[in-house]
């Protein structure tokens, strides 16, 4: 179950103001250590925490992002719906251009803001897409009842997927 919103901290942490980087010049970097809470990044994507170190490299085309960051992901098992936190590590290597260039994704703003939700939102969603278990041997859900078969049992008589196989079923009934 979630925390209610109110736990969250704002993803305004994961603006970082980097004019300093812009007007030092090409050479010149930034190594910071991220430990930010329970994180809302967008409104499809909530972390448990942000933790690892981070480099802001400035280059002729702008700001180079790069570092490993472990991250906590709520989420649900794809068979039986329990609650699962994931423990992931993201690796970061995306170039921020400066100044703004139509058509990039990624950039920093004239106001020196580079804002990494939408880099951390696409590299967690790659990353949860796949889903996954609570365990390797989850039962999943009951097709009849929906009962957890995990966490009890039910009397429901397993149903055949396919109407066409349904013959096939009454033929190892009777073994």
């Amino acid at each position: 179950m979630k925390p209610p919103a109110q736990f969250y901290v704002s993803n305004r942490v994961l603006k970082l103001n980097v004019g300093f980087l812009i007007n030092d010049g090409p050479g010149h970097s930034q190594d910071s250590e991220f430990s930010v809470p329970p994180v809302r990044v967008a409104e499809d994507l909530d972390l448990e925490y942000i933790r690892g170190p981070i480099r802001l490299s400035r280059n002729k085309e702008g700001i180079l992002v790069q570092g490993s960051l472990q991250v906590g992901v709520l989420s649900e098992c794809g068979r039986c719906l329990d609650p699962i936190e994931q423990h992931l590590t993201i690796q970061l290597e995306e170039l921020y251009s400066y100044p703004v260039t139509a058509g990039v994704e990624f950039c920093v703003h004239e106001d020196g803001i580079l804002n990494l939700v939408p880099l951390l939102r696409a590299e967690v969603l790659i990353l949860t897409s796949r889903g996954v278990l609570c365990r390797d041997d989850c039962k999943g859900l009951c097709p009849e009842c929906g009962a957890n078969r995990n966490h009890t049992t039910c009397d429901c008589e397993a149903a055949v997927g396919d109407p066409r196989l349904a013959q096939l079923k009454q033929l190892l009934d009777r073994k």
